[in-house]
């Protein structure tokens, strides 16, 4: 158990002048970004080095924070190659959070640290003692919108994530080798991928080459390709998507999650658009088209597929039981497939993990997504 020292005030700024004050933790820094909110209850660990919350101020909507602590990264043993036991990624990626309650101790097993004293070691900052129901409340009813934390009253400019190209930053600069039992290879294109998409895929036997998002891919050796996650804005990503165009004339399967869904269906001719205030959370529901079934979904996105655009040989396979937005297209006759949830989860529920399964399957019979 290690209390928090110190009191610092703090306060969050929406650029329509909205402000919230409360006490700082974390690193004692100021800093700009797009505020966010997640719903889910538990997985702070996994939601801050998600690289698709680049660039975001983050709030939890669960109102205690912090009291299962940081757990430990795992000895060499039992990480896989380059990847992190517990987290999605080697840093912190928000640019800070937000709670309602801290907790200024910690109980749990496998913890080996505080929240606050491992955002401080990344150079994070935090506020708490906010109340977020009311700013969830407002983000909700204007729209999420950029904001600044501001700490000890220093002052910084405004920033505006989505007019970057965030997936340049978070993306790997050299392709990345993580093999397994079987004989099948996936080219893994990085937007922001998190780690248990490749825990996913070599649970499975396959070997996986994780490439940088610019990376021309179209002349590897390769059975399946694959789309991560990522963040921002995916018309940022042009590069990408010219090579994923340039990918559909190969007769092997293509999958997307999250940002990777998004390039496919602007490599396929859709559009895209940004969502007013986004899904982020673990309990998302998402009904396959055609069925009754229901499944609840780990999210963590801005902008999504206008269902409408696509082009006659693609159509829906996924729909959010929520406001109908698209959650996910396949083509008719081709295994090309891309989802906007996360089936790898964590955090959140695995209702979808045998999407894997099936991606699997299909480097070995080349089914269709129907």
């Amino acid at each position: 158990m290690h209390p928090m020292k110190g009191i610092m005030k703090a306060e969050l700024v929406l650029e329509d002048g909205y402000r919230c004050e409360g006490t700082a933790f974390g690193a004692p820094m100021s800093v700009a970004g797009e505020v966010v909110f997640n719903t889910g209850m538990v997985g702070y660990p996994e939601s801050m080095t998600d690289p698709s919350y680049a660039g975001q101020i983050l709030v939890l909507t669960y109102p205690l924070v912090g009291n299962y602590g940081i757990p430990v990264n795992g000895t060499p043993e039992e990480q896989l190659d380059l990847l992190s036991k517990h987290f999605e990624s080697s840093r912190i990626h928000i640019r800070a959070l937000v709670v309602s309650r801290l907790s200024p101790g910690y109980s749990h097993w496998s913890a080996i640290d505080s929240l606050s004293a491992w955002m401080q070691r990344h150079n994070v900052p935090g506020l708490h003692g906010v109340d977020t129901r009311a700013l969830t409340k407002r983000l909700r009813s204007k729209g999420c919108m950029l904001g600044k934390l501001l700490v000890d009253d220093k002052d910084v400019a405004w920033d505006d994530p989505n007019v970057k190209n965030l997936v340049a930053d978070v993306s790997i600069t050299e392709p990345q080798w993580f093999p397994a039992e079987g004989e099948k290879k996936v080219v893994l294109v990085d937007l922001g991928c998190k780690d248990n998409i490749v825990r996913s895929l070599v649970r499975r036997g396959l070997n996986v080459l994780k490439v940088p998002w610019d990376y021309d891919w179209t002349g590897e050796e390769a059975d399946g390709i694959f789309l991560s996650n990522g963040p921002g804005d995916p018309k940022k990503c042009e590069d990408t998507i010219r090579i994923l165009r340039k990918g559909f004339d190969r007769d092997i399967p293509i999958f997307g999650i999250c940002l990777g869904h998004q390039m496919m269906a602007l490599a396929a001719g859709a559009d895209t658009y940004k969502l007013k205030f986004g899904h982020r959370g673990q309990n998302q529901p998402c009904i396959e088209v055609g069925t009754k079934r229901c499944y609840i979904t780990s999210q963590n996105h801005g902008f999504a597929v206008d269902e409408r655009s696509l082009p006659p040989e693609w159509s829906p396979w996924f729909f959010n039981a929520n406001d109908g937005t698209n959650e996910g297209i396949r083509h008719k006759d081709r295994s090309l497939a891309s989802v906007q949830f996360h089936p790898e989860a964590r955090p959140g529920p695995s209702d979808t993990d045998h999407l894997f399964d099936t991606f699997a399957r299909s480097l070995k019979h080349a089914i269709q997504y129907s």
